[in-house]
């Protein structure tokens, strides 16, 4: 059996994203249909989900689930007995922008955001419970900050990470934040959940991310949402400069650049994987 049994319920499940192209004829394709399910629902789903929206018998579903679970491709929430993408498919589809073919093009959007507003850009994607940096151009000014291709940052103090955990629902990102501490890196960091929650709040209002001081001394940032075909934040573009040079007042002169610029980046970001970091995410929720 294959898909072609699937409802309008896959649909829904899917949020709108296309159901499956063809019938599997492997245990291979099988899977790996199955995994497609399990990273498009807009919601973790369950078993029962998982065999409506994919036309299999439920003891196929659930032997594919098990050996997914063993190669780490996908993991269960126990408490929920729900489905989400693991370690090594987040790891993947994070590999996979950070090579992709479309790169160079992304690149060439970023380079003129630089040459336009003069400062360092960043283009930063979720993984796990940190923004990762994966692409950069640095501005030409002799003073300014330096940061690698890959380099990772924490969520609740830097421009990036904000805008992320205002997108995502209320709930997973109040979990989230009470999972631990939330670590101080300067006078400036919030540290109290109840104060990020307005500051998140804000977030989403205005769609923008700053961070003035909070993650390093010296520095200023401000981040716009890269939104995918379905209209989910996948991405940020980010700049960030030393103070004095680079303050808060001249980044939101940045703003219209910086959503063109995100705009344009929207559409290099390879299909397959639009919108997986904030699955990523839930992984640590």
């Amino acid at each position: 059996m294959g898909f072609r049994s699937a409802k309008p319920r896959a649909e829904r499940l899917l949020g709108g994203a296309p159901a499956p192209r063809a019938e599997p004829e492997s245990s291979t394709l099988r899977a790996f249909s199955l995994l497609e399910l399990i990273a498009a629902a807009d919601e973790p789903p369950t078993l029962e989900d998982l065999t409506r929206a994919s036309g299999l018998p439920k003891p196929s579903v659930y032997r594919i689930l098990q050996l997914l679970i063993r190669g780490e491709l996908v993991e269960r929430e126990v408490s929920a007995k729900r489905y989400i993408v693991g370690a090594r498919v987040a790891a993947l589809s994070l590999a996979v922008q950070m090579r992709s073919p479309l790169r160079r093009e992304r690149r060439a959007i970023l380079s003129r955001l630089v040459d336009e507003i003069g400062e360092t850009v960043n283009f930063t994607m979720l993984d796990g419970n940190e923004a990762v940096y994966v692409d950069r151009v640095e501005t030409p000014a002799v003073v300014r900050l330096h940061m690698k291709i890959g380099s990772r940052v924490p969520l609740h103090c830097t421009a990036s990470g904000k805008l992320f955990l205002a997108h995502l629902p209320p709930l997973a990102a109040r979990r989230l934040l009470r999972a631990g501490p939330l670590k101080r890196y300067t006078d400036r960091t919030i540290t109290g959940v109840d104060a990020l929650e307005r500051e998140l709040s804000k977030i989403r209002s205005s769609g923008i991310g700053t961070d003035s001081g909070e993650f390093l001394d010296g520095s200023v940032c401000l981040a716009v949402p890269v939104v995918d075909p379905r209209g989910r934040v996948c991405a940020a573009v980010a700049v960030h400069g030393p103070a004095p040079r680079m303050t808060l007042r001249k980044g939101y002169g940045f703003l219209p650049a910086m959503r063109r610029a995100a705009a344009a980046i929207a559409a290099t970001l390879a299909p397959a994987t639009a919108g997986a970091p904030a699955r990523s995410l839930r992984r640590v929720i």
